[in-house]
């Protein structure tokens, strides 16, 4: 496994240091921006004895460099003025891979001139985006990564990604790994493990009549796992209080579906295919706690519940047309049993609803890869859909900002007066449909109603603009941006752990 460990290299003169580094990555947009002028120099000299230099990533031969080696990676503006950040990601990746290949173990990069302010930062999280390796593989004997430490030239923000890269390894483990080897069971252990001597509190729920009475929709969805002990439900909450004077409470409810077969409304014709993944919004925040456990922010309290469970079929499953009352006393009737996810995050919503009534400055968060509809309108975006008094005071704004300057993308969509109108339970014997019964990504406004749900079901919707107490509540559906590249079994992302955790410490 590649575990981080990003150096701060102060002194540009590292470059000529053979004894702790054997490579240098130069990322720029153009030769010319190169300042090192010992760089500059075989950097001009090889282009011109190779036209690829400066235009695509190559390995020149170095001599008098550290371990003789220069990679020059460009960054690419292919979409001019509508390109962002995460341009300089996709050239250090390219820049780490090649080091690797090579047999490099301790490469220095350098990102030249980058009109990005978080350049170096971003490129640094792509080269351990690249390097991450699965569980599966690691635990198989597979030959482990052998790049040891990666130095940031003239940087001081090694402690900061060290912890980035700690919490994104968790969560990508904990998204990542299969339904067997990562079941609702597994996963606590793998979190309790994970917190040993952090300082983060942990407590995980376990018995059946304690989760049928305190989280009965998340139970209807586990209904036919209870048969199998390895599959059988669990609900891990994490917290994390900083020294001194709380100042903000910031709450989140992560859904970690570990598998999802779609229920008794069962996914068909190869879409279960790739529903082990259905638990990386729980996955993101378990890697967020790991981050500040390392970072020791000070003045705030953070708490979680992640709802794990398995959408198994059987004699025992839920189905369409039940009416199930949630922790918070709403009737919902179940209207797709695949849409799963919004049950288990209702009824961790209501117990976060709770905490937030005493909090100081409470803010409520979900994390969830809830919608295939959020991948048709943005592809590879998170969206954030905030409640009004969140809206109003500016938060999804304030991610999106966040997320664009270190490369995270996100989306901000509106909560509107139709998506409540789809949740509208008709036959009055419930107070609230859980979903329609098609796909939500041939529903329109399918990601964004889900909130309307989460809001009703939890109770949260008692708590507007015009209540005693508002609550800021945004949900974050991360179905397109919880894995890169195949959309089955591509590599996690830990997204949106980078942009919660500036949020929450800026």
């Amino acid at each position: 496994m590649f575990a981080a460990n990003f150096v701060d290299v102060s002194d540009k003169e590292a470059i000529f240091d053979d004894a702790n580094w054997d490579a240098v990555l130069v990322l720029s947009q153009s030769l010319a921006e190169i300042e090192i002028e010992e760089i500059a120099l075989l950097a001009s000299h090889g282009a011109t004895v190779d036209r690829r230099v400066g235009k695509s990533a190559t390995l020149l031969f170095a001599p008098g460099l550290a371990g003789g080696r220069l990679i020059i990676s460009p960054i690419k503006a292919v979409a001019g003025d509508y390109e962002d950040v995460r341009s300089v990601a996709e050239a250090a990746r390219t820049a780490i891979a090649i080091a690797r290949d090579a047999g490099a173990k301790r490469p220095l990069l350098l990102v030249a001139n980058s009109a990005y302010a978080k350049a170096l930062e971003v490129a640094a999280l792509g080269c351990g985006q690249e390097l991450w390796q699965p569980l599966e593989s690691r635990e198989a004997g597979g030959e482990p990564c052998a790049i040891e430490a990666i130095g940031l030239l003239q940087s001081d923000t090694a402690a900061l990604l060290n912890a980035l890269e700690a919490g994104r390894n968790l969560a990508r483990d904990l998204c990542g790994t299969e339904p067997e080897r990562m079941a609702a069971p597994a996963f606590a252990d793998y979190c309790l493990n994970a917190f040993k001597g952090s300082g983060i509190q942990v407590k995980v729920v376990e018995h059946r009549d304690e989760l049928e009475r305190d989280y009965p929709l998340l139970c209807a969805v586990g209904r036919a796992s209870f048969a199998v002990a390895r599959h059988q439900p669990r609900v891990v909450k994490l917290e994390y209080l900083g020294e001194g004077d709380t100042q903000r409470t910031l709450l989140f409810a992560g859904k970690g579906v570990v598998y999802d077969t779609g229920g008794a409304d069962l996914k068909i014709a190869g879409a279960m295919a790739g529903m082990s993944r259905d638990k990386g919004g729980a996955a993101a925040v378990a890697g967020l706690f790991k981050t500040l456990s390392l970072l020791k922010p000070k003045g705030i309290r953070v708490m979680a519940e992640l709802g794990l469970v398995r959408n198994s079929i059987g004699s025992e499953a839920f189905v369409t047309d039940e009416i199930i009352q949630s922790h918070a006393g709403v009737r919902v009737r179940i209207g797709n049993t695949d849409a799963e996810g919004r049950l288990v995050l209702a009824d961790l919503l209501s117990h976060l609803r709770l905490k937030a009534l005493t909090a100081v400055a409470p803010e409520l968060f979900s994390v969830a890869t809830l919608t295939g509809h959020v991948v048709r309108v943005y592809g590879g975006y998170t969206a954030a859909v905030a409640n009004a008094v969140a809206h109003k005071a500016g938060v999804d704004q304030e991610l999106s900002a966040i997320a664009e300057e270190h490369g995270e993308a996100l989306e901000v969509s509106r909560l509107r007066r139709e998506d409540f109108g789809k949740i509208r339970e008709v036959s009055g014997a419930a107070d609230v449909l859980s979903s329609n019964n098609a796909p939500s990504s041939v529903t329109a406004r399918g990601h964004q109603y889900p909130a309307a749900f989460l809001l009703k079901a939890s109770g949260l919707a008692e708590h507007d603009l015009s209540s005693s107490k508002p609550l800021p509540y945004v949900h974050l559906d991360i179905a397109g941006s919880a894995t890169e590249g195949d959309p089955l079994y591509g590599k996690p992302t830990a997204a949106p752990l980078v942009t919660l955790c500036h949020y929450i410490t800026m």
